[in-house]
């Protein structure tokens, strides 16, 4: 399973923020490189990047600390936030990232979606299915498609889809576990699926049950940036990665 420590950024710089409430926002850091580059100096590989700003925004605003990421590390990137356009892909993978992830796109732009899927190939898109009250959280979090989450990622993976980010919205940034249940449902439902977990996970613990599960991988945020797992305790997960 692998490791991706998040980086979510707003005016340039490390947030993290609870339910995805932007008035919960809470700066870690003044320059993501410099977090970049400790983890990197971890052993770490990947990383999950989001453009706050991006999201709130519907199109992609942080690019210049995106193309900052890539240029002075080696991590393998996947972004997300604000990806509305072709053109925003291009911005994106322009800017030297190895993955985007879209959401409200696959959800308000179907064929749009679509098409990115069959230009860059099954390992370039990821499909940001978050959940809000069993529905897809979507425009930053804000609102909610009505469409069952189960008949949302079936969809795209009759399209040939592969990667699918996971979030339960009201574990986001509460540390008190991942939604287990949730990615449980998902991964007995669809045996093929790369099931990347994001939110909650507070303890190794939680990533040895994630592991179980069959999940592909695990986004950390607040747990690394509140200390509640340390970059060393990690290492026995980026090994075998």
């Amino acid at each position: 399973m692998r490791i991706i420590p998040a980086i979510d950024i707003i005016d340039g710089k490390c947030v993290r923020l609870t339910k995805g409430d932007y008035k919960t926002q809470k700066t870690y850091n003044e320059n993501p490189v410099e977090v970049a580059k400790q983890f990197e100096g971890s052993g770490i590989t990947y990383l999950h990047v989001v453009d706050l700003d991006g999201a709130k925004s519907g199109k992609i605003i942080n690019y210049k600390t995106l193309e900052a990421l890539t240029s002075q590390t080696n991590l393998k990137i996947d972004f997300g936030g604000g990806i509305k356009t072709e053109k925003d892909s291009k911005i994106a993978f322009e800017s030297g990232v190895n993955q985007i992830t879209c959401g409200s796109m696959a959800v308000k732009n179907p064929d749009l979606f679509k098409s990115l899927l069959k230009m860059y190939g099954k390992d370039k898109i990821i499909l940001g299915a978050d959940i809000k009250e069993n529905k897809i959280a979507i425009d930053a979090w804000k609102n909610t498609a009505e469409v069952d989450f189960i008949s949302f990622i079936k969809t795209y993976l009759e399209e040939g889809l592969s990667y699918v980010v996971c979030t339960d919205v009201s574990k986001d940034g509460m540390l008190q576990g991942p939604s287990l249940g949730l990615y449980q449902q998902i991964l007995s439902q669809f045996k093929s699926i790369k099931l990347v977990a994001s939110g909650g996970i507070s303890n190794l613990k939680d990533l040895d049950k994630l592991k179980a599960l069959g999940c592909n991988a695990a986004i950390l945020g607040k747990a690394i940036y509140e200390n509640k797992i340390s970059l060393p305790q990690l290492e026995q997960y980026i090994l075998k990665q």
